[in-house]
């Protein structure tokens, strides 16, 4: 996977020109190491959406660095030339809600990802079941995303944002819909898959549920990140109680 998980160097992003220019990212400098989850807060309009945007190649910065596993994918200009095998194979996506194909079984819905990459039919389903039973859904591979809880609908997501073994998962707000008790259960299988696959993970949210359980927090504000030391709350410990 290389050295590091994610670095980002002086990002930048302007949007518009001359006087209506608006810079959504003035410097934004953040390092998040293979197995690590790190949380990233802010209020709406400091640029939360536009630096995970970018972090995920679907917009480009303006200036600035960035290495994601050890490849430097950005340096005042793309150094990837196929952004969207970049985006189907080095970075998995979690979102709020769980976007499944409704008419896919759940195996399917997570065995869709190493297939477009690549893999045989039989190698995807097997890695797609190995990640369910891993995220305790497997009971539920047949089933279809109707016929599962909301939590379970999340967990089917994070499997499918690791089919591909990504060095980065880009979480945007994954635990909003969910209660006190499926949100901590969210964040101990992103803490559990970040240490087990070596896997940098950055964790957009607002709720209060789940941000004391980061050790370390990101806080972007008019553009710019700054970094804290969090209580990193022992989710084990939640667990248990």
């Amino acid at each position: 996977m290389g050295e590091l998980g994610i670095r980002i160097e002086g990002l930048r992003k302007r949007y518009g020109q001359g006087d209506t220019a608006v810079d959504a990212l003035k410097d934004v400098n953040m390092v998040v190491a293979p197995g690590e989850v790190v949380g990233l807060i802010g209020p709406s309009g400091s640029g939360k959406s536009t630096l995970l945007k970018c972090l995920g190649a679907v917009i480009e910065p303006s200036a600035g660095r960035m290495i994601l596993g050890g490849q430097t994918i950005y340096d005042n200009g793309w150094k990837i030339p196929d952004l969207r095998a970049l985006r189907r194979d080095s970075i998995g996506f979690v979102f709020q809600a769980p976007y499944l194909i409704p008419f896919l079984d759940v195996t399917d819905n997570v065995a869709l990802m190493p297939m477009l990459a690549g893999r045989p039919n039989g190698q995807a389903r097997q890695r797609a079941l190995e990640l369910l039973n891993a995220l305790d859904v497997g009971h539920r591979a047949r089933a279809q995303p109707s016929e599962l809880s909301g939590g379970e609908q999340q967990r089917v997501s994070i499997a499918r944002a690791l089919a591909n073994q990504p060095p980065v998962i880009l979480a945007d707000e994954p635990t909003a819909p969910l209660d006190s008790e499926r949100a901590l259960a969210v964040m101990r299988i992103l803490n559990r898959m970040a240490t087990q696959y070596r896997t940098a993970i950055i964790v957009v949210t607002h709720d209060e549920k789940i941000i004391p359980t980061f050790k370390r927090i990101y806080h972007i504000r008019d553009g710019k990140t700054f970094e804290e030391v969090g209580e990193g709350r022992s989710l084990e410990t939640e667990a248990a109680a």
